[in-house]
């Protein structure tokens, strides 16, 4: 068996146990959603380094809800990938950032951490509980039980929040041993898996009432998310 056999070997065993152990916590992440959706609020979502591409996941995609507002910032981004490492331990950043996005009444946060020990995430789940929204977040509980914060709290992510999706991966998140180095992240494939389970669920729960993206490479799509982002404009800055 090749190491790329043995990688899809291992993500299928890894999308089996979270569909055999998070279905529950994945459920109540649905209902907050749908509330969310139902009470016209948005859904934010947030992530740093890699984690960033679970924050686009849910955002302008086909199959995606309308109302989501990832909370995207260069610097925390992998366009200086040194520099987001060190961006992401900086203590004061989250607030300044949703103070920004100035979440809207009856919304919620979605955090995104493969290891839930840094201070970014830490304090964007505890300013987001501040402004009365629920988080949920998507983490690898192997490894952060076993991480030491960053945080001064000594905090982690999953400890402060109030839905917690474990992506069943390995610490370190590579899971292949080659030539005695690991390869092959898992994180954001499982990671992505979860949010679109999430997505389905939300808008099965919203009993129709959801706005759903099409795809823009259809011809009837376009019109319809037009009209959807000509509804969010100014609401949601990144449309």
């Amino acid at each position: 068996m090749t190491a790329g056999e043995k990688y899809f070997e291992e993500l299928k065993i890894i999308l089996e146990k979270i569909c055999h152990t998070q279905m529950d916590a994945i459920e109540k992440a649905a209902a907050v959603c749908a509330k969310v959706i139902k009470n016209h609020g948005i859904l934010y979502t947030f992530g740093t380094g890699h984690s960033h591409l679970l924050a686009e996941e849910m955002f302008y995609r086909a199959g995606g809800l309308a109302a989501v507002c990832p909370v995207l910032e260069e610097p925390l981004m992998l366009t200086h990938a040194a520099r987001s490492s060190q961006m992401e331990r900086l203590s004061g950043y989250a607030k300044l950032l949703l103070d920004e996005v100035a979440p809207l009444p009856e919304s919620a946060m979605l955090i995104f951490s493969n290891s839930g020990r840094n201070t970014v995430v830490i304090e964007m789940a505890v300013e987001a509980k501040k402004r009365g929204l629920p988080v949920i977040c998507i983490t690898n509980m192997e490894h952060s039980v076993q991480a030491e914060s960053r945080h001064p709290s000594g905090k982690k992510l999953y400890e402060l929040c109030d839905v917690v999706i474990d992506n069943c991966g390995c610490t370190g998140d590579a899971c292949i041993e080659i030539y005695g180095k690991k390869s092959g992240a898992t994180s954001t494939a499982a990671g992505a898996a979860i949010l679109q389970a999430i997505t389905c669920r939300t808008v099965e729960l919203c009993g129709g009432c959801a706005e759903v993206f099409s795809s823009a490479n259809i011809d009837e799509g376009e019109q319809m998310n037009e009209a959807y982002i000509n509804k969010y404009r100014g609401i949601i800055k990144p449309l």
